[in-house]
């Protein structure tokens, strides 16, 4: 076996700029070009830049823990393996299982609702009607599998170029609106009375709900870690690179866009990319950039995919899941069952549900077990093992962790009771189909020591 062959067979072939792309093309997507109104409008004024600050936060708290979780474990599958490892043998393979369970309901709800917000920014360039919109969304989903049925050292170049016109795009935005002859300071709040009331924690909590999705993806490096180089350095330092990146570029980016728009128009514009850059450079320069948007919304299902896929198939490997999900490519070593199934559901998704619902839908499904779970994880690991192992340890350890419990805890609450019901109910249809499910054998890999 190869010195760049893990044990489960993946190849170590992403390098640090290889996979910082891959998170940071996951984080924006679609999110931040459909959000920022919605965020506006929640928020009711300009205090709105607190929900993506607050956004930014819950990113970096969070990623500190799995910064440390990746380093330690860099295998295919990220929380699955963490959730394992941390429960031991009982509590691991219940939550493990229930990770690998919300994975095949939540991830292609994420694809989906990337798919959902291509095709309704595709609107701005010509009008499909909604059924259009679905065969939109449908055919983005199956031009992704094609594409992401190859090579992982070709991923990772193409996964570079689709980076590039991430950071194009909200670089012209910025730039677009710091030379902006329009410029004004209507971003700034005038009024402190409302601030830091009940209403307006409520009102932040709401909208934080909406900035939060628009970072997930910062531990995408973690799903692919039995791919990545150097991981015990790189996993990190691409965590930590893709959320102040990130950062830095939201917080920019709605400044500008909120200082060429009115906030109170900006919270009602149903494609504020576009309507920004045709205040500016007209209707010629809007159709370029909504073009660079769609781009960016294919580039970040891409990451999606190529992340969520490697969970299934970990677990399928360890035993823990259906057998099918294991295999590889016979010519092209990558899981392309668990791929096809994600991929598949997908579809399916993007043509049954509305764009608003996925989003708290997706947080509320993902945030006990995974969130919460590993976050708790981090202090059962430390107290059994200790912390000399680690090539990674977090900042100010533990206050890391009880910020993120913390915060994870006010976000779930945040989405509402009807997507925390819904959350807690596929969680319980989980426990049923685990204690049902018969047991499975761990698939042999070549050269792999068990």
């Amino acid at each position: 076996m190869s010195k760049n062959t893990t044990p489960s067979g993946l190849k170590r072939e992403l390098s640090l700029v290889q996979a910082t792309a891959i998170n940071m093309i996951d984080m924006v997507g679609i999110g931040p070009f459909i959000v920022l109104p919605l965020v506006i409008k929640m928020i009711g004024g300009p205090h709105f830049i607190f929900a993506w600050i607050v956004g930014a936060v819950i990113s970096l708290v969070d990623g500190m823990v799995w910064a440390e979780l990746g380093a330690a474990y860099p295998k295919a599958g990220g929380s699955y393996n963490f959730l394992k490892e941390a429960y031991g043998r009982k509590g691991g393979k219940v939550l493990s299982f229930l990770y690998v369970w919300q994975t095949l309901i939540q991830a292609p709800l994420v694809a989906a609702s990337g798919a959902i917000g291509f095709a309704q920014y595709c609107t701005y360039l010509y009008p499909f009607t909604p059924v259009q919109q679905k065969m939109v969304s449908g055919s983005i989903i199956i031009l992704l599998v094609f594409l992401l049925y190859r090579k992982i050292e070709t991923i990772g170049k193409i996964s570079v170029m689709l980076w590039v016109a991430v950071l194009v795009t909200i670089s012209w935005m910025i730039f677009g609106g710091i030379t902006s002859h329009t410029i004004s300071n209507n971003w700034i709040p005038d009024n402190h009375s409302d601030l830091f009331g009940s209403l307006f924690f409520f009102a932040l909590g709401q909208a934080s709900v909406k900035t939060i999705y628009s970072y997930l993806g910062y531990y995408n490096v973690c799903h692919l870690g039995g791919e990545i180089r150097n991981p015990g350095k790189n996993i990190p330092r691409s965590i930590f690179i893709s959320v102040f990146g990130i950062a830095f570029l939201y917080l920019a980016m709605n400044i500008s866009v909120v200082s060429v728009i009115p906030w109170q128009e900006a919270q009602n514009s149903t494609f504020i990319v576009s309507t920004f850059i045709e205040r500016i450079y007209g209707h010629q320069a809007a159709v370029i950039a909504t073009g660079l948007v769609l781009i960016v919304a294919f580039s970040s299902l891409f990451a999606v995919l190529l992340g969520y896929s490697r969970i299934p198939y970990a677990a399928a490997v360890d035993g823990q899941f259906f057998p099918a999900f294991a295999k590889l490519h016979p010519t092209k070593n990558f899981p392309h069952i668990s791929l096809l199934f994600l991929g598949g559901a997908a579809f399916i998704f993007s043509l049954l549900f509305k764009l608003s619902d996925v989003i708290s839908a997706i947080l509320a499904m993902r945030i006990l077990v995974q969130f919460i779970g590993q976050a708790i994880g981090v202090i059962l690991l430390r107290k059994r093992n200790g912390t000399a192992h680690l090539p990674y340890k977090m900042f100010l350890y533990p206050l890391p962790v009880i910020l993120a419990i913390l915060i994870w805890i006010f976000i779930f609450v945040s989405t509402g009771w009807k997507f925390v019901l819904s959350g807690l109910t596929v969680m319980s249809i989980g426990v049923i189909v685990y204690l049902l499910m018969p047991p499975f054998k761990p698939e042999s890999r070549a050269g792999e020591v068990r």
